[in-house]
C-alpha cells in the first residue's frame, strides 16, 4: 500500500506523469499498483506508456545475470 500511496502524493502534488518501475519478481506488484491506482484513487490517471526491457546485473560471483524489467507512465 505504501507504494499506491507514494504514487498518489506524487499526484497531488502536482505532478502531471509518474514513472513506475520495477525489475524481476517485483514486476507483478508494478502493474497491481497501477491497476489499483486506476481504479481507486486517480481515476482520469490513464497508462501514457510502457517500456520492458532487460538489465543485466553483475552478481558477487562475477557472472552477469539477466532481469527482467518494466516502467508504467501514469500521466493524469
Amino acid at each position: 500500500m505504501s507504494y499506491v500511496h507514494a504514487v498518489v502524493t506524487q499526484f497531488d502534488e502536482g505532478q502531471e506523469t509518474v514513472h513506475i518501475k520495477a525489475r524481476g519478481k517485483a514486476i507483478s506488484r508494478a502493474v497491481d499498483v497501477t491497476e489499483f491506482i486506476r481504479n481507486r484513487f486517480v481515476e482520469d490517471a490513464e497508462v501514457e506508456n510502457v517500456d520492458i526491457g532487460t538489465d543485466r546485473i553483475d552478481t558477487d560471483e562475477g557472472d552477469e545475470l539477466n532481469v527482467s524489467s518494466i516502467q508504467i507512465d501514469l500521466t493524469k
